[in-house]
Order: structure tokens, then C-alpha cells, then sequence
């Protein structure tokens, strides 16, 4: 018999299978690893075209051939790398229907002000935040023409929230990728195009086990304040990009879309 406690700290085993996406082309960044891989997934088995970009070509070619899509190695700090991934996307498949604008780091040298060297706040600034403009800068005319699209930019709910345990230029990365992304949906939504923010809590991607085997005090302080008592898993935070990819979302535009287990409704958690 299931304890029914530890049922509700589980994930649920398998995705429904939806086929909301078919004929539809979808570019996502950071697409090696982690919520970018488990997206492609999902958005190939709801029938979308696959373009994936990474800088790691190794792992972004793995993932173009588990969504049976096509790769793109991309710098999503270089201009020109960035429309050459959003023009291959339009010249193999002839649209641009979803921007899924994941890449991103959090290196350990990011962490308190105090400690938090320029170079480093200037590096994370660079791959979080001037990236999602960038790939929305190259996205949203396709997206024009067609008079239709849906761009998904990953912040995350620190954009929301606080927390002692800082990465101070992640964090304020994040807030700018909410912030704009809000603009962004605003300014174009006459237009057919939709624009949010996804703004996961902690996730059970390789970025966090990394944290947790070289700081596990620290990365368990982050578990204590989910009251579902667990993280994420990249396949969970997939299914609400597929939600935010699709029609079924149409009126959801200028959003920060929650997808934290509670933490950011929560004033204490369960014991």
C-alpha cells in the first residue's frame, strides 16, 4: 500500500499525451540539458518542429536527435549567432511559432555583493539577460509576419522573491528577464504575439545536484520552504512550457507563470 504522504511528494511518472503543437516550429536555448532538454521532448511529442540551440555541441546534437529535430550551435551572447538560429528555424521548417528562451547559468563565483566580483556579475548578466533580448529581438519579427507567436523567456520565482543565500547577479538577471518579458507582451500583443515569463522554483537539473554535491547545507536550506517537500522535475516545468506554447493558454500573455511547488505563496511550510 502507498503511503499517501510520500505519494504527494512524488512526481507524477508520466506526461499526458497531448498533440496541441502539431506543424508548429519551436526554437529553444539551452536546449543540452536540464528544462531545455526536457522541452524538446515535449513539444516534439505534441507535434512541434525541434530547433535546439546550445553551445555545447555535443549535448545539443543529443538533444536534436531525442526530439528528432534539428541543431544549432549558438553563443546566445553573440548577435549574430542568435538570428543565424532563429533564420535556419524559418529557412528548414518556414516559421517561428515559439521562442523557448532558456540558456542560462549560475556559477559559484556569483554569490553575496560583497564577494560578487564585475567580472562575474557581468558574465551572468550577459548569458541570463542581454540573451533573452537578443533571441526575442530575432524571434519577434518572424513571429510578425505571421501575425502570430508565443515567446516563453525563463526567469525564475527569485524574480519574485528574495533570499539570503544570495547570487546576486542571477537574481537581478531574472528580474530583468520578468520585467521585460511584461513589456515586450504588452507592446506586441496586438499583434498576435504572446510573451511570458516562465518563473520556476528550485529544479532537479544538473545545475542544482552540482549545488547540492558542492554545497549541500546550503542547497538543503533551499528545500525546507517548498511546502511540497520536494523539487521540481525538469519534466514538470516542460508541461507548463507546452501549456504557454499552446493555444490553450491564448488569453496568458504579460505573465510571470508560476511554477514553484508553493514557495512563493508560502509564509511556513508544513512539518
Amino acid at each position: 500500500m502507498t503511503d499517501p504522504q510520500s505519494a504527494a511528494l512524488s512526481a507524477p511518472s508520466e506526461a499526458p499525451v497531448c498533440r496541441r503543437l502539431i506543424g508548429r516550429t519551436a526554437v529553444i536555448t539551452g536546449a543540452g540539458s536540464g528544462i531545455g532538454l526536457a522541452t524538446a521532448r515535449r513539444l516534439a511529442s505534441e507535434g512541434a518542429h525541434i530547433v535546439c540551440g546550445d553551445i555545447d555541441e555535443t549535448a545539443g546534437k543529443a538533444a536534436a536527435e531525442q526530439s528528432g529535430g534539428t541543431f544549432v550551435r549558438v553563443d546566445v551572447t553573440d548577435a549574430d549567432e542568435v538570428e543565424a538560429l532563429f533564420r535556419t528555424a524559418y529557412e528548414t521548417y518556414g516559421s517561428v511559432d515559439i521562442a523557448f528562451n532558456n540558456a542560462g547559468i549560475s556559477p559559484p563565483e556569483d554569490d553575496s555583493i560583497l564577494t560578487t566580483g564585475l567580472d562575474a556579475w557581468r558574465r551572468v548578466q550577459e548569458v541570463n539577460l542581454t540573451s533573452v533580448y537578443l533571441c526575442c529581438k530575432a524571434a519577434i519579427p518572424y513571429m510578425r509576419r505571421q501575425g502570430k507567436g508565443s515567446i516563453i523567456n525563463t526567469a525564475s520565482f527569485v524574480a519574485r522573491m528574495g533570499a539570503a543565500t544570495s547570487q546576486i547577479s542571477y537574481t537581478a538577471s531574472k528580474g530583468g528577464v520578468l520585467a521585460m518579458s511584461r513589456e515586450l507582451g504588452v507592446q506586441f500583443a496586438r499583434e498576435g504575439i504572446r510573451v511570458n515569463a516562465l518563473c520556476p522554483g528550485p529544479v532537479n537539473t544538473p545545475l542544482l545536484q552540482e549545488l547540492f554535491a558542492k554545497d549541500p547545507e546550503r542547497a538543503a536550506r533551499r528545500l525546507v520552504h517548498i511546502p511540497l517537500g520536494r523539487f521540481a522535475e525538469a519534466d514538470e516545468i516542460a508541461a507548463a512550457v507546452a501549456f504557454l506554447a499552446s493555444d490553450d493558454s491564448s488569453f496568458v500573455n504579460a505573465s510571470d507563470f508560476l511554477v514553484d511547488g508553493g514557495i512563493s505563496g508560502a509564509y511556513v511550510t508544513p512539518v
